[in-house]
């Protein structure tokens, strides 16, 4: 099982060229790819932020995306805020991000993800990362 941070999902979807190979290669091999449900709110977020339109309501649009990408959404259970919340040793203070980790942590899976801190924080040994990038 792995879980796709929010930037992984719209390069799948989009079918960037910023996703590495070796990552499309995991993420490939994996048929239990899983988003936290909190992509839905950062991409609506983004999305509102930024102005961006979508040829479909945004609900419609993340449901088929995630079945394009053949991943299924993980509510944020009590458990997955707590640990969120709790989080130490250096990470930074954004809430999504907190949230991913926790995540990954609660199914004990690796988090897809280019971000830096979230690497930094993996290789720390706090959580299994795979670079996107890479």
């Amino acid at each position: 099982m792995i879980l796709l941070d929010t930037h992984v999902v719209l390069w799948m979807v989009g079918d960037s060229s910023r996703l590495g190979q070796a990552a499309r290669q995991v993420i490939a091999a994996d048929v239990e790819r899983r988003v936290s449900a909190m992509v839905s709110w950062e991409i609506a977020m983004v999305a509102d932020k930024k102005g961006f339109a979508f040829h479909k309501p945004l609900a419609e649009w993340l449901a088929d995306s995630f079945r394009i990408i053949d991943a299924y959404e993980v509510a944020v259970s009590g458990a997955i805020a707590t640990d969120a919340g709790r989080l130490r040793d250096g990470i930074h203070g954004d809430p999504c991000d907190r949230i991913m980790i926790a995540t990954a942590r609660a199914l004990g899976c690796a988090l897809v993800t280019a971000d830096e801190k979230i690497l930094d924080y993996a290789a720390k040994g706090h959580l299994t990362a795979i670079d996107a990038r890479r």
